[in-house]
């Protein structure tokens, strides 16, 4: 297993903990000289809070450690491809390489919607890789929402019973 499947691996345990919660599960890891300084998984619904992406709690987390808002010579891992959001906080932060697993056809900003981490346009541009354990990190994703549908429909079934 190269660097950056070990790094998604542990992006998949960050979304593993989202799920158990009940969140979207989405996973982000960055590293700094090879080594993990922050994790963070989709934390939405918990806080109620827009900005409880995964890739911005990592972010902040990793500000913290490394005591500057420029996080320069670190590698983002996440296990969605960036939306907007997360794409200008990564640009905003100098993240200079950003490894993600599954593409966003709803709201990916790393290629597929548009490409703001390495639009020229930025002061600051990010390298992007992408579909790094991609079969794993959709098949998350896609079991999440599946298994939410079916409970709906349950749910919506034993309300017709009674």
């Amino acid at each position: 297993m190269d660097k950056d499947e070990y790094y998604m691996q542990l992006a998949l345990q960050q979304a593993l903990q989202a799920k158990e919660i009940g969140e979207v599960p989405i996973g982000a890891v960055i590293v700094y000289q090879d080594e993990v300084i922050s994790m963070g998984f989709n934390q939405r619904e918990t806080s109620q809070l827009a900005s409880s992406h995964a890739e911005f709690i990592a972010i902040e987390k990793a500000n913290q450690v490394i005591g500057s808002w420029r996080l320069e010579n670190c590698t983002l891992y996440v296990t969605l491809e960036p939306c907007p959001m997360c794409a200008g906080a990564i640009v905003q932060s100098r993240v200079p390489r950003v490894v993600f697993g599954a593409s966003d056809p709803k709201a990916g900003c790393a290629g597929t919607l548009m490409n703001l981490l390495e639009e020229d346009r930025f002061n600051h541009q990010a390298k992007v890789l992408g579909g790094i354990l991609e079969d794993d990190c959709g098949g998350i994703l896609k079991n999440f929402f599946r298994e939410l549908r079916d409970k709906k429909k349950r749910d919506r079934g034993s309300d017709k019973l009674s």
